[in-house]
């Protein structure tokens, strides 16, 4: 009774004990993917902000450059006008005619440079001519004499000034310039720029632009309603003052609405919607002028999708090791199962190896059969293997010599012609023309030696050097080999290049050997046939040559033209249907094109670059 009582105690705890044995490896391989989770979610924001934050910086440093640009073009302007002896005449001598002059200049002026106005003072203040002189709103006979851009002109001989235009209701940049006469100042030429264009091209970009002065208050924004708001809160008396002065108008400079996360990441309620949305600040300074161009890089869409392929990616990392982890695990645990078994096996061969001797001898007798055969199948295996290898080098050796056999008996053919002609002229003692025959025969061997090169290095894939080459000297080459062919047939050939020479981008001898080529076809599609005509003709168009060789002989069947350039695709009963796969091929190392169509006979198209 006792020992049943015992067994039944034992038996939960055993049963716990192997609960825990597989819970706690489980929740320790969680945790460590809970961890590997948020360290690859810390390393993907921390890559993430390093990007966006160089990304921000190049796009305000680009943006700050492109705005001097604008405001540099207006810069000149003043200088210019201040010089000019029409604004100079009318203020030194106030003549209505002269003045009322100036106003279609300044109208073309700003026309032309793309200025908001320009308007000239006088020594006061007051506006004597415009460029908006035909507006309802005309700056003519308006007194800005309390302005800061006048009074800092008038001061200092020039002035820049961003304010609030308090007629034309319009902010832009004032660049003044005062004039000097023969007793001191007077007058000054004003030119305002605005930055609507530059605004509206800034409003196409992903993220909120804007510019700030020394005070931190926006310039100019892409985005409406930020414009003459702060990035800092600024005192009341301060907004008095700067209210007072007219510079802003009547504007709030309410601080934006812009709250500081640190690390350079900043949240934006934005206008209109007013969702929230987070970017990456970068700021820059505007050259020339005490200006800071601000851009607002948005991270959510990058940074989400960066930190969710991260988090993706680590786990799948950490799924993998701990599967391998695991698989380890359990293939040491086999092992271990197995080399207990292998002991017990052991201790119990050793008990019965008496009885067992027979038994064991007849299984190992087996075992080497079974490991002879194999190793008879090994060297079977083998030997296949080096069959079929052998086999494939045949196959291409033979393809190989296929091709040059097919592409060497043209000129080999010439040869033999040369051959025999040289030996009836020896016969007639005729040594010079028969030189001039050898010399031929030298250069035609030496196009055999330069055609199996150039077909050896089209089986490396290794194209040959190309480079400008005369087409008429080309087609000359090749007529040197089927001329005789030609005069034999009585076939007429018509060369129609055009009185100067054109130079395509090829290699001259592989250039020849497609000319041959398609040369040969012809008078084999003209054998037999009387009236035999072949028509080369050449024109360049635009930066390529078209050359068109036809013949007037039966055509290409519809089978055949549809599988030209195919291997292995030929008209011939002798034929290996290589030729016009290696002229295509040659044409397109040169950057070309090769085809062929039926009109009134077989008509080959060669397209190739042409050099200038």
């Amino acid at each position: 009774m006792r020992l049943v009582t015992r067994f039944a105690i034992l038996r939960p705890a055993r049963r716990w004990r192997r609960l825990a044995g597989r819970a706690v490896p489980l929740l320790a391989a969680v945790l460590f993917l809970v961890a590997l989770d948020q360290m690859a979610r810390y390393g993907a924001e921390r890559w993430v902000m390093v990007q966006l934050r160089s990304e921000a910086q190049a796009a305000a440093e680009l943006r700050a450059a492109m705005l001097r640009s604008e405001i540099e073009k207006q810069r000149s302007l003043p200088v210019v006008l201040a010089q000019d002896p029409d604004v100079r005449a009318a203020l030194l001598q106030r003549d209505p005619a002269l003045l009322r002059g100036l106003d279609p200049k300044f109208e073309r002026l700003a026309a032309g440079t793309r200025a908001s106005v320009i308007y000239l003072l006088d020594a006061k203040g007051i506006t004597l001519a415009a460029s908006n002189y035909r507006e309802p709103t005309s700056f003519v006979g308006s007194d800005y004499s309390f302005r800061p851009y006048f009074q800092l002109a008038m001061a200092e001989g020039e002035a820049e000034h961003f304010a609030f235009g308090t007629v034309s209701r319009a902010p832009g940049l004032y660049l003044t310039r005062r004039i000097e006469g023969p007793n001191g100042p007077i007058g000054v030429i004003v030119v305002k720029a605005v930055f609507t264009e530059v605004e509206a091209e800034w409003r196409r970009l992903s993220g909120p632009i804007f510019v700030t002065d020394q005070r931190d208050i926006v310039l100019v924004t892409s985005v409406p309603g930020w414009q003459f708001r702060a990035t800092a809160l600024i005192p009341e008396n301060e907004r008095a003052t700067l209210r007072a002065s007219l510079q802003f108008g009547d504007a709030s400079l309410d601080p934006l609405p812009i709250v500081v996360e640190g690390d350079d990441r900043v949240r934006v309620k934005m206008p209109g919607s007013g969702a929230e949305r987070v970017f990456v600040e970068a700021a820059a300074p505007v050259p020339s002028v005490s200006w800071t161009l601000h851009v607002l890089e948005p991270m959510a869409a990058t940074a989400n999708v960066a930190i969710a392929a991260a988090r993706v990616l680590a786990v799948l990392g950490g799924v993998f090791l701990l599967a391998v982890l695991a698989l380890a695990w359990l293939r040491r645990r086999r092992a271990l199962q197995k080399r207990r078994r292998e002991e017990r096996a052991r201790r119990e061969l050793e008990r019965r190896v008496e009885d067992r001797t027979l038994e064991l001898s007849a299984a190992n007798e087996r075992l080497r059969e079974e490991m002879d055969q194999r190793q008879h199948a090994q060297s079977a295996l083998q030997g296949l293997q080096d069959e079929l290898v052998q086999a494939s080098k045949l196959a291409v050796l033979g393809q190989i010599a296929a091709s040059v056999a097919h592409e060497v008996n043209q000129p080999v053919a010439a040869i033999r012609t040369f051959a025999e002609s040289s030996g009836m002229l020896l016969a007639r003692g005729d040594a010079a023309a028969a030189g001039g025959n050898l010399a031929t025969i030298v250069g035609l061997t030496e196009r055999i030696g330069a055609i199996t090169g150039e077909l050896r290095a089209f089986a490396r894939k290794t194209p040959g050097h190309v480079g400008p080459v005369s087409l008429r000297s080309a087609v000359d080459g090749a007529m040197l080999l089927v001329g005789y062919r030609l005069r034999e047939q009585d076939v007429s050939l018509e060369l129609d290049m055009g009185a100067g020479d054109i130079l395509v981008s090829a290699e001259r001898v592989r250039l020849e050997q497609v000319l041959v080529n398609l040369l040969q076809n012809a008078l084999e599609a003209l054998a037999g046939r009387p009236g035999g005509r072949i028509r080369i003709e050449a024109r360049a168009d635009g930066d390529k040559v078209v050359i068109t060789l036809a013949d007037n002989g039966p055509g290409l069947p519809a089978a055949v033209l549809d599988a030209l350039f195919m291997p292995f695709t030929t008209t011939k009963p002798a034929g290996l249907g290589l030729g016009l796969v290696i002229s295509h091929d040659i044409v397109a190392e040169f950057g070309g094109s090769l085809a062929a169509i039926n009109r009134d006979g077989a008509v080959f198209t060669l397209i190739l670059p042409r050099v200038p």
